[in-house]
């Protein structure tokens, strides 16, 4: 009995004597002998309760119930085979989705030219792009609502990896009237004198708490500090001079109207970004993701290396 569901062999048998319109060329067709054909498609249209074939002595014709079965047959058996090809290419890693949280900042510098290099080889991964900063990375990746977390510097978990892409200095925003804006080089004993922006202020741990241990390390306090939410409302209140924040170096590259960037003076004023992703994630769409930022950023490395920077 077919048990309310058909068994796709049978459709298979079914449709090529249908299609053959012969049991000895659809036997050779299925790879098998004609007798056996011949009794699954009884045994068909005795569980069906219906006849399917008219069988003549030169030829095999459809009744109106196997004209109806066949036309949902070949659909059937045409979805199925759509199915497995997009089952393949998903496992292949050529079509599917990839869901991939950011820090704003790291849209600077080298993430643009991973994400570009990335749709080159895989156009058809759906990629969606989730901002966030890190402590909102690191629980959506536990959670398993993103694939791929580009965090800065990188995530601390036991059931995380983290592989850095690139390292780059931190520079000062400063408002473009203030003192330091046109010198070669600012301090951070210097800076701990101002008031300074940092963001975010929640959730923690932050970028703002990798600035401040900066200052903590070198046995400073900064007299003053003012949090906001993400480095673009940073950089905006340092061009009403509302006081002045650290950036990454590559944020400095796009400028801004009222705001000059000063590298800093002590050589431990630097950041890192890294690509992240859980230990027991083992698709291709993370392993290639992960392996073409590797590479994009090693080359991109290399070139500042030539000219320098």
């Amino acid at each position: 009995m077919w048990g309310g569901a058909m068994k796709i062999r049978w459709l298979e048998y079914f449709v090529a004597v249908a299609e053959e319109r012969h049991f000895g060329r659809a036997a050779e067709r299925l790879g098998i002998a004609q007798p056996p054909l011949s009794r699954q498609i009884k045994q068909i249209e005795d569980d069906l309760g219906a006849l399917l074939f008219n069988r003549g002595r030169s030829q095999v014709t459809l009744t109106q119930a196997g004209e109806k079965l066949l036309e949902r047959a070949q659909e059937i058996l045409s979805l199925l085979e759509e199915a497995e090809l997009e089952a393949r290419r998903i496992g292949q890693g050529a079509q599917g989705r990839l869901r991939i949280g950011f820090v704003g900042s790291t849209t600077y510098g080298v993430i643009p030219n991973v994400l570009k290099s990335y749709r080159r080889h895989y156009p058809e991964v759906a990629l969606g792009l989730f901002p966030m900063n890190n402590a909102g990375l690191r629980t959506a990746l536990i959670r398993r609502e993103i694939d791929i977390a580009i965090a800065r510097p990188k995530l601390d978990d036991p059931e995380i990896t983290s592989r850095q892409l690139i390292e780059e200095p931190l520079v000062a925003a400063l408002p473009d009237t203030h003192a330091f804006a046109n010198v070669g080089r600012v301090a951070l004993r210097q800076l701990a004198k101002e008031t300074l922006i940092l963001y975010p202020e929640k959730p923690r741990p932050s970028f703002a708490d990798h600035v401040l241990n900066l200052f903590h390390n070198d046995g400073l306090e900064p007299d003053s500090r003012v949090f906001t939410m993400d480095f673009q409302t940073a950089i905006s209140l340092v061009s009403v001079e509302v006081g002045a924040a650290i950036v990454p170096a590559s944020v400095g590259t796009a400028q801004r109207q009222g705001v000059r960037y000063v590298p800093i003076s002590n050589p431990d004023a630097k950041t890192a970004v890294s690509v992240n992703s859980r230990i027991d994630d083992q698709s291709v769409h993370v392993r290639r993701f992960v392996d073409i930022a590797l590479r994009v950023s090693q080359r991109l490395c290399k070139g500042h290396a030539r000219h320098g920077r």
